[in-house]
């Protein structure tokens, strides 16, 4: 259970801070945010439960100092988990659940089999803005127990437009093994009611080392951002005509190790972290290639009525390495004691969203909206070098309608309430595991799963500058499917009747408190989250996870503020704090802690940003992550994490026509072991953070 202190501080903070932003109060003008992820138009301050929106400027901000999107949400989300700076993000979760991603609200995740590949699926020089919507909610349907995490792309110009951006990165132990190159170039323009954009995105990454001057381990199997190429193509068109618009957004995004360096094991009872040498590793390179097609329509005034619809694919392709000595979940007699294979896991989605909304409905202060959505993915996962299959192929058919009200009747208060009823089914053909497993031949079936799931919420503005807001939403999810249909050991199993295949149903509750004037933007919140039949990662000997079905519990609080304290210069506070705990003995108590590859650590994050001059802006920032132990059902501490701090500093420089960007990534050079090394100790896993790097980028547009 969170401490209730943590909240009365965070509210007294925010009083104390605000009073003084009110007497300080001038005349800058107050913006309002719109955000398009909850399936229409709303202002942010009418939206009752915390939301974060990551501006162009933000994120071009932080893209100056890495192109890592997981940094980028940890630096400014603190509940979001930190980084493991490799290409999977297995374990990194939002308020301690898996969030969903979407690219335009195009779904990314594959909660059939959660392969940790949805942290890379796009550039980051293709991206506007990031809206992120915290906490369990049903607003797009399946996989968002823990959020939203929405990329939205840019938009075409409204005048001819190319741009192009070169970065650089590299550390000084050796600037040649450590370099990372990458170039962007995008051309936009308008052409009477049409218009494009199109750019063409290449990156080569070298290795890093860590604070004390050593190579970081390779994540050879898992897959790694050090020793890759990247490749992203982008294109997105739009005709419009009276209210009207249609347009088409493709993207393919192709991240792949080169296999040059081979990950040396560390040794966890003695400290000694993972490390990697140049080699020659067998099969094909760690590998993530994502293609997205959406094809949108929006009409203001359809029937009266402002319609948006939307057909889109999603077509997933995730490699993973080949292990340096044979695997024993690998191992089949047919094929010889020391068979070497890989894993591929591969989605295809198709789906139709369609939303109408309408405002003052009858003369009355009600909008309503309310649609229809489709949603139909295939899922499975091969070994590549054998054809065989480890997961057989999943299709998941979900259709779900959704009616949401919004009045603003009473002065000052908008009431919010919605119903989402799902209808789902999972079809699973006959299938035997593999000989690791015992051959275990399993039954196929179609289960079903239907859900009907609600949300209410308020928001009341006490005065221009105060607000309060309160909700209480629930999301709909598949478990893991695929990692649990892999590990069935048991004879005479199906698919129809096994348990674990239950859905996954989250309930979120939130109140918070919100102060903002031309000075001062500061929020507080709390939250609880909480499944009868929740899933927990637990690694298992062979370092390959398992999908425990528990109830859980989540409570936890996030803070923020930012100061504008001069014209020049603003500072900003972020703290999350969250506690996860889970049933351990099916007693319907929840008694033992939520590991790290669930819940992320509290943390604190602080920055400075200055405009020295209408040419020159600099900025400052401080990632605290506190100490934490993990405790059993007894009381008994089996997991302890030593928090770190690291600092980044970076600076934007009008010149030669363009933007300079300057940067240093951990300037303190840190020495550390990551969160989820520490917290999911596996000696060949075993990697410490990336030490201090510099960072340089031009980018120009003409």
């Amino acid at each position: 259970m969170i401490k209730k202190e943590c909240v009365a501080v965070s509210a007294l903070v925010v009083t104390v801070l605000a009073g003084n932003a009110n007497a300080a109060d001038s005349a800058r003008g107050l913006e309002e945010v719109m955000v398009t992820s909850s399936r229409i138009d709303r202002p942010l301050s009418t939206i009752p439960n915390t939301v974060t929106v990551i501006s162009s400027a933000e994120l071009e901000q932080q893209l100056a100092i890495h192109n890592d999107i997981s940094t980028v949400l940890g630096n400014l989300i603190p509940s979001f988990s930190p980084s493991r700076q490799k290409m999977t993000n297995a374990g990194e979760s939002l308020r301690g659940r898996k969030p969903l991603y979407m690219i335009d609200g195009v779904p990314q995740s594959s909660p059939l089999r959660e392969g940790g590949r949805d942290g890379h699926i796009i550039d980051s020089a293709v991206l506007s803005r990031v809206e992120v919507l915290h906490g369990a909610n049903a607003i797009h349907g399946l996989g968002a127990s823990g959020g939203i995490i929405n990329l939205i792309t840019r938009r075409p110009s409204e005048k001819f437009e190319q741009s192009v951006r070169v970065d650089s990165t590299f550390q000084t132990e050796d600037v040649g093994e450590s370099a990372d190159y990458g170039v962007t170039y995008s051309i936009s323009n308008r052409f009477g009611n049409a218009d494009v954009l199109a750019s063409l995105s290449y990156r080569e990454a070298g290795i890093a080392y860590d604070a004390n001057g050593d190579v970081i381990g390779s994540d050879n199997t898992q897959g790694d951002t050090m020793d890759s190429r990247t490749i992203n193509a982008f294109i997105k068109t739009g005709y419009e005509w009276d209210d009207q618009r249609v347009e088409v957004m493709f993207n393919r995004y192709d991240i792949e190790g080169n296999n040059d360096w081979i990950s040396i094991p560390g040794n966890v009872a003695t400290g000694t972290p993972s490390s990697a040498v140049r080699g020659f590793i067998e099969g094909e390179g760690a590998r993530n290639k994502v293609t997205n097609l959406a094809l949108t329509y929006t009409n203001e005034v359809f029937l009266g009525q402002n319609l948006r619809a939307q057909i889109f694919s999603q077509d997933l392709e995730a490699t993973y390495g080949a292990e340096a000595t044979p695997l024993d979940t690998f191992q089949d007699p047919a094929y010889g004691p020391n068979l070497i294979d890989q894993s591929q896991n591969n989605s295809e989605k198709q789906g139709v969203k369609l939303t109408l909304s309408k405002r003052d409905i009858a003369g009355l202060p009600v909008t309503v909206v309310y649609g229809f959505d489709v949603l139909i993915d295939e899922t499975w996962q091969e070994l590549i070098q054998t054809g065989r299959s480890w997961v057989p192929k999943s299709r998941y058919e979900n259709y779900a309608s959704f009616l949401q009200l919004d009045y603003t009747g009473i002065d000052r208060l908008t009431l919010t309430g919605g119903l989402r009823y799902e209808d789902a089914k999972l079809e699973v053909d006959d299938f035997t595991t593999l000989a690791s497993a015992g051959s275990r031949f399993v039954r196929g079936g179609e289960p079903s799963f239907s859900e009907t799931l609600y949300n209410i919420g308020a928001t009341y503005r006490l005065t221009d500058a105060w607000r309060v807001f309160a909700n209480r939403a629930e999301a709909f999810s598949m478990p893991d499917v695929g990692r649990v249909l892999r590990g069935i050991n048991i004879p005479n199993q199906s698919v129809e009747s096994f348990l674990d295949l239950q859905p996954v149903l989250t309930e979120n509750t939130e109140v918070g408190l919100e102060f903002k004037n031309a000075v001062l933007d500061a929020q507080v919140a709390y939250f609880r989250s909480s499944s009868d039949l929740g899933q927990r990662l637990q690694r298992g000997s062979d370092g390959i996870y398992s999908v425990q079905r528990e109830k859980t519990q989540i409570d936890g609080v996030e803070f923020r503020t930012a100061w504008h304290a001069t014209d020049a210069d603003t500072f900003g506070i972020r703290y999350a704090h969250t506690d996860g705990r889970y049933d351990s003995n099916a007693d319907g108590r929840v008694d033992a802690d939520l590991g790290g590859a669930n819940v992320a650590p509290d943390r604190v994050n602080v920055s400075w940003d200055r405009a020295w001059s209408p040419a020159v802006s600099s900025r400052l920032q401080v990632n605290h992550l506190l100490d934490r132990d993990f405790e059993n059902s007894a009381g008994v501490t089996t997991v302890e994490f030593d928090g770190y701090t690291t600092v980044d500093v970076s600076a934007d420089i009008a010149a030669f026509g363009g933007t300079v960007s300057a940067a240093v990534q951990n300037l303190t050079n840190e020495d550390y072991f990551t969160y989820h090394s520490q917290t999911n100790a596996i000696d060949v896993r075993y990697f410490k953070g990336i030490g201090r790097t510099f960072r340089l980028q031009y980018q120009v547009g003409f």
